[in-house]
């Protein structure tokens, strides 16, 4: 298993639009996907507005491709969505899922 990280800064205003989106648009699409598995928003208040971080799980590098492309490593972020931001991260990180407790 596969988790893949990304992080933003949204606009105060634009917080719970961001949510929004992620919960009505894009984790909806990624539920179609074989292979993808959850998806958590992560969210604190900072100085220049509000931090998310996206995590998901997949299956495999294969399944995150069906999503991201060929170049996994690049961040999707359509362009409604860098509207909201302060600043994001154009890359993600991928971590192995070497153990999750309570195991599932």
């Amino acid at each position: 298993m596969i988790s893949r990280f990304w992080r933003g800064v949204a606009k105060p205003a634009d917080a719970e639009r961001y949510v929004h989106h992620l919960q009505c648009d894009t984790f909806p699409q990624l539920s179609r996907i074989p292979g993808f598995v959850s998806a958590s928003i992560l969210r604190r208040p900072i100085a220049t507005g509000v931090e998310f971080g996206v995590m998901t799980t997949w299956r495999s590098m294969d399944a995150i491709r069906q999503f991201a492309g060929s170049a996994a490593d690049v961040a999707v972020v359509p362009p409604a969505v860098q509207a909201m931001m302060v600043d994001y991260d154009r890359t993600v990180a991928h971590y192995e899922i070497v153990d999750t407790y309570p195991p599932s």
